[in-house]
């Protein structure tokens, strides 16, 4: 980009040209100020504004470049406060830009936050679909890298997202969806086809490293009121996986909702047969990840859901647990009747929010399952059956529907499904 001027700034002549939308230097009395417009140019054509000094005289031109103008650290400072999509085209500009952009230098740790990000599976069979960034309510087309299928396992931490493959349950990637820098893991230990799996990803935000914890559940032979419940977690320093815990628990299972909050894991677990109360289908169990303790008992560690839930989802927001739950019929239990939301205090269930019933109808029908995740102070809800989103503001307890997806359904039984991640330029895999 290159700003053309008479020589010593003391002539009256000038041309300026932009692939964005062009600012023109005036140049009045031996002062310089910029006056916007909005005339854009694409590929490389000059927009050109000329004043005529008194005599009609032709001035020599210098050429300064922007470039020398303003360095790197000028333009990082710049690119800062643009939202993530502007700061992506940017980096189409120039070569320059594009290595400024993916720098990842401390600077980008400094930006302004975004809010977390909704992304939306759109095709049963493949992992296509749409971002939905809630800042400037607009839906992008991003392409996701090493997930092949919307229906593998998937868990997010400040910036970080990480897939497992949901038929052998030993493919796991971890990557930044921004960025598209990813890792593929080494293969996690224990059973190798176990009948529940639970996949969560814990980020340190102060050393960048990262804990990834898969919880296999399998049935003892032969006795469907036993299950072998083992918690596996991979070190991103050391990159080694470890078995912290493994117990069988009697008339409880494992599923496949896992989440770390504070450095404890929390792992919601379903009644597996007619012991206790029968309107009980789901329980909490609790492991420290920093004890590291095979002698943990964690049937002893159980905490009651609130309520009677058809499903439930597990969430970390500003470290604090968050479950959404679908609020299940009494005299019905695979019937919801509405959606709730608590957050954990100690081992107390305390409710935040209901969905007012208006939401509720808006979803359609509701199965008793659903889609839901959220970080920071942001819960989306999504139907399987349709694209509609429902978010909820923890901090001002608002609801609120997001943009209409770039996407209709073409068939009755298409599902649509997706979760929620930070969109950060400085973290890596």
């Amino acid at each position: 980009m290159n700003l053309r001027v008479p020589a010593g700034f003391g002539g009256t002549h000038f041309v300026f040209g932009s692939s964005f939308a062009l600012t023109g230097l005036i140049v009045m009395e031996g002062k310089i100020s910029w006056d916007s417009y909005s005339k854009i140019h694409f590929g490389g054509s000059v927009a050109r504004f000329e004043q005529v000094n008194e005599s009609n005289e032709e001035a020599e031109f210098d050429i300064v470049s922007l470039d020398n103008i303003l360095p790197n650290d000028i333009l990082e400072r710049i690119f800062s406060f643009l939202p993530i999509a502007s700061i992506f085209r940017a980096a189409c500009v120039c070569k320059r830009w594009n290595d400024v952009v993916h720098s990842r230098k401390p600077l980008w740790a400094n930006r302004r936050p975004q809010k977390p990000w909704y992304f939306m599976f759109t095709c049963n069979d493949t992992a296509e679909g749409y971002a939905y960034d809630p800042d400037l309510r607009k839906w992008y087309s991003i392409e996701l890298p090493c997930i092949e299928k919307s229906n593998w396992f998937i868990s997010s931490s400040s910036g970080l997202v990480c897939f497992m493959d949901s038929t052998t349950r030993s493919r796991i990637f971890v990557c930044n969806p921004i960025t598209r820098d990813w890792r593929r893991l080494i293969t996690p230990p224990g059973v190798k086809s176990p009948d529940y799996s639970a996949l969560s990803i814990s980020m340190d935000r102060k050393s960048s490293s990262y804990d990834v914890i898969v919880v296999k559940t399998k049935q003892v032979p032969e006795d469907f009121l036993q299950w072998e419940l083992a918690i596996h977690v991979y070190d991103s320093e050391s990159e080694l996986w470890a078995t912290f815990a493994s117990e069988v628990l009697v008339g409880w299972r494992g599923g496949d909702e896992s989440v770390v909050c504070k450095g404890v894991l929390y792992c919601l677990i379903h009644c597996a047969g007619a012991i206790g109360n029968p309107l009980v289908r789901h329980g909490l169990v609790v492991y420290d990840l920093s004890v590291r303790s095979t002698q943990t008992s964690l049937k002893s560690t159980l905490i009651p859901v609130p309520c009677s839930l058809t499903c439930g989802r597990l969430m970390n927001l500003n470290n604090k647990l968050v479950m959404v739950g679908g609020i299940a019929k009494r005299d019905r239990p695979d019937i919801i009747k509405g959606i709730g939301i608590w957050v954990l205090h100690e081992k107390e269930w305390r409710e935040v929010a209901r969905m007012p019933h208006k939401y509720f109808q808006g979803f359609g029908e509701f199965d008793d399952v659903f889609a839901s995740s959220g970080s920071d102070d942001l819960i989306y809800i999504q139907s399987y059956g349709a694209t509609a989103l429902l978010a909820f503001d923890m901090n001002q307890r608002q609801w609120r529907w997001s943009q209409k997806c770039p996407v209709t359904k073409r068939f009755p039984l298409q599902l649509f499904t997706g979760f929620c991640f930070v969109p950060r330029l400085e973290v890596a895999s």
